[in-house]
């Protein structure tokens, strides 16, 4: 065992051995974005385990802060389980042009989206591709899209510290991660090695945010802890990443949700992590971020 523990610390610095090390971006520099593509902020949104929320935070971060005056889009980089079009009622087929790739918007708020799922004839047609063709359209997402001007793109990540992940904050000039999380001994056991997983990368951790805390009870109005006691304010003061938000489970988002019009609901709780980016942003520049990257 001893052996197998000294092969995995060491097994993302073997680039020698790997035999994806044509294609892997590791060492190098950021992949360049779309020349007519100008994001002022690129955030991701991850999780360690499914099941957490994760997408539905990506998308109601992004309409609150399309509310707030911000031109958003999402980079929803879970390409094997895509839930963002749904979420937002999209189903029409992405296409290229000499100047790149056209990309859907939401009905409502004209939030941007791009996603495996825009390519489908079928938006139930699986996707069996393997770890180096995926981290190959993620990068492609940034490079190929010509997602304009934004202030905000979103990346919503497919749960865990597998290929994905690790592509985006290897290869995306990455402003921070949010990390979502819920309540569960198991979701905070493994939202701990997400929290390490960003620190290794040396990305900025933004914060905490734990979804599906509570629900509240229609008739007297007493919040109902049904995955246990919170546990955000006890994970951040082990780790020292901040809780954000703790989000609610409630029955109108999931139905919004399965029917497409997540833009129709108004979460509470994420006006001031919106306001919490903005500040955080205007308070540092992307230039200390990259040196502290080195």
């Amino acid at each position: 065992m001893a052996g197998v523990k000294e092969e995995c610390e060491k097994a993302g610095k073997q680039c020698g051995a790997c035999g994806e090390r044509e294609t892997c971006p590791a060492g190098e520099t950021f992949a360049p974005a779309h020349k007519l593509s100008q994001v002022r902020h690129l955030v991701a949104v991850m999780s360690g385990k499914g099941g957490v929320g994760k997408s539905s935070v990506s998308a109601l971060l992004a309409t609150t802060l399309s509310r707030q005056g911000c031109r958003v889009g999402i980079l929803d980089a879970d390409i094997t389980g895509p839930s963002i079009p749904k979420l937002f009622g999209i189903k029409e087929r992405v296409e290229g042009s000499e100047f790149g790739v056209y990309i859907p918007k939401s009905p409502k708020l004209g939030i941007y989206v791009m996603s495996a799922n825009l390519f489908l004839e079928r938006e139930d047609d699986p996707v069996i591709w393997r770890g180096p063709i995926i981290s190959n359209v993620i990068r492609q997402f940034w490079t190929d899209v010509a997602w304009g001007k934004l202030d905000y793109l979103i990346v919503d990540l497919p749960p865990g510290t597998g290929d994905a992940p690790l592509t985006v904050m290897q290869s995306l000039p990455l402003d921070g991660v949010i990390i979502v999380s819920s309540p569960q001994d198991l979701a905070v056991m493994v939202v701990r090695k997400a929290i390490r997983m960003v620190a290794e990368m040396k990305v900025p951790i933004l914060g905490l945010v734990e979804n599906m805390t509570y629900v509240t009870c229609g008739k007297c109005g007493q919040k109902i802890f049904a995955f246990g006691e919170p546990q955000g304010e006890k994970v951040a003061a082990e780790t020292g990443v901040p809780l954000l938000s703790t989000l609610p489970i409630d029955p109108e988002l999931s139905r919004l949700g399965d029917e497409g019009r997540i833009e129709d609901y108004t979460p509470t709780g994420l006006e001031e992590l919106a306001s919490t980016l903005e500040d955080r942003f205007k308070s540092s520049s992307k230039t200390a971020r990259l040196l502290f990257q080195q």
